[in-house]
């Protein structure tokens, strides 16, 4: 995999960066997304492919992506498919703010150091180049307008942003009401993306332990004509931070 194209996690995580505060908004849910959006990447790289609400490693050799790499050397140490919303539940120590480092390394954004009360010690992120961000909504923007089928990559990532709550984020208020739902009715266009976000809203909802329903034969769980999974409900109780922090880094 070349590195000329953002990956959907990069996307994912400029999409969520708010340009004017320099934090993420949903962050709890932002790491499962993440996550799942790894997962996507992988599959639209060839590497791994959905067996019923499983992940299975189709092609082990590296993509050139250190931490794809990483997320995919894990999925073969499993030695057998793993259910997506036990993959996306488990623990994601720094996988926010590895990410956030790699595009500051990649000069995407940059670190801005203050302190929250005064006392703790603060990181935010600035976009150096808001065109980025506003291309990558651009593909959503159009998707959601003109109605017409996106690339698989446009659909994954607008399930994932539907999955982890980006909706108001990028459409608030009333005005945005239709287009957050049109956003919601585009994760079956991306069977992969759509299981995906579905994994990231059961664990979400702490049904993590439960296995999803198996699709009727010949019907791809979250394809064309299955019906949309609500947003995720306000309320959602928040994912435990993995391990401390020295530092607060951008929310």
């Amino acid at each position: 995999m070349g590195r000329s194209r953002r990956t959907l996690p990069e996307e994912l995580l400029l999409l969520a960066l708010d340009p004017t505060t320099g934090t993420t908004a949903q962050p709890q849910s932002l790491d499962l997304g993440l996550a799942g959006a790894q997962l996507v990447e992988l599959a639209l790289a060839g590497r791994i492919a959905p067996d019923g609400d499983r992940i299975a490693v189709v092609a082990p050799r590296p993509t050139g992506d250190p931490t794809l790499d990483c997320a995919l050397e894990l999925l073969r140490r499993r030695g057998a498919p793993v259910r997506a919303v036990n993959w996306i539940g488990g623990p994601r120590l720094g996988l926010r703010q590895t990410y956030l480092s790699h595009l500051e390394r990649c000069g995407m954004v940059h670190a801005v150091e203050g302190q929250m009360c005064g006392v703790l010690p603060t990181t935010r992120y600035q976009a150096t180049d808001t065109a980025i961000s506003r291309e990558i909504k651009a593909r959503l923007d159009s998707a959601i307008r003109t109605g017409v089928p996106p690339d698989p990559r446009t659909a994954a990532l607008a399930a994932l942003a539907h999955a982890v709550g980006l909706g108001k984020h990028l459409y608030p208020g009333n005005e945005g009401r239709s287009s957050r739902s049109r956003l919601r009715d585009l994760i079956r266009h991306d069977p992969m993306g759509g299981l995906v976000a579905h994994a990231v809203m059961d664990v979400q909802n702490g049904a993590a332990a439960q296995p999803r329903r198996t699709a009727p034969a010949g019907r791809q769980a979250a394809g064309p004509g299955a019906r949309p999974a609500p947003e995720p409900a306000r309320g959602v109780p928040a994912q435990p931070r993995h391990g401390s922090m020295a530092r607060a880094v951008a929310h």
